[in-house]
């Protein structure tokens, strides 16, 4: 495990509510030659939901559905396509927060947010990161939802506990991230997306580590 790592302390890591971050995603160099023109690019957002527990900060993950279209049965966080009427990215995580797990925005208390990052399915994804009610208990969509849980913050923050695996894909040798599997930590694989959001937590508090020093 990683030292432990309070809920405070994340946030000067974090970009600021009121100057989110603009830009392609930080990951543009290992899909640039998978995504559409940046203009036709679709924007969303995820809720990053950590929870205070006696032995310190969880992150809260949902696995999907295996009847979805997209990603089907894959660990995530609760998140969407950016709609019309969602003020910011920061109100569209939270609408899909409550849709997919009934997470009142009540429950939740903004902190900031992470870089955003590319997806191969042509989406640019905004992680905003928030600190949620311990009393909070999730109602999963039976339509999107499978499982609900809590991966210990120390665990994913942990050097050892991330690997990088190479693939042939689309002509070219490519990085995949996932998390090692330990059935008494983390009882789904988290791969692919969610594990570059949080490599991006775990670097972003490094930099901040460094600043200070």
């Amino acid at each position: 495990m990683s030292p432990q790592v309070s809920i405070a302390e994340l946030v000067p890591a974090l970009h600021p509510l009121d100057a989110p971050p603009l830009g392609e995603g930080w990951n543009l160099d290992e899909l640039a030659d998978l995504l559409p023109p940046a203009a036709s690019r679709l924007q969303a957002a995820v809720l990053v939901g950590l929870v205070q527990r006696d032995d310190g900060p969880r992150v809260l993950l949902t696995r999907r559905t295996e009847a979805l279209r997209q990603h089907a049965g894959q660990v995530s966080f609760p998140g969407g396509r950016i709609e019309p009427g969602d003020r910011d990215a920061l109100a569209a995580a939270l609408r899909e927060a409550n849709e997919e797990i009934g997470l009142a925005a009540a429950q939740a208390e903004p902190l900031g947010y992470l870089d955003p990052m590319l997806t191969v399915s042509g989406f640019r994804v905004l992680p905003a990161v928030a600190r949620l009610d311990p009393g909070f208990v999730a109602v999963p969509h039976p339509g999107e939802v499978a499982d609900v849980f809590e991966v210990a913050l120390s665990y994913l923050l942990a050097p050892h506990s991330l690997e990088r695996l190479e693939i042939d894909y689309a002509g070219r040798r490519r990085q995949v991230l996932q998390f090692r599997s330990d059935a008494r930590l983390v009882p789904h694989r988290i791969w692919g997306a969610t594990a570059s959001i949080l490599l991006n937590l775990r670097e972003r508090l490094r930099e901040a580590a460094e600043a200070r020093a």
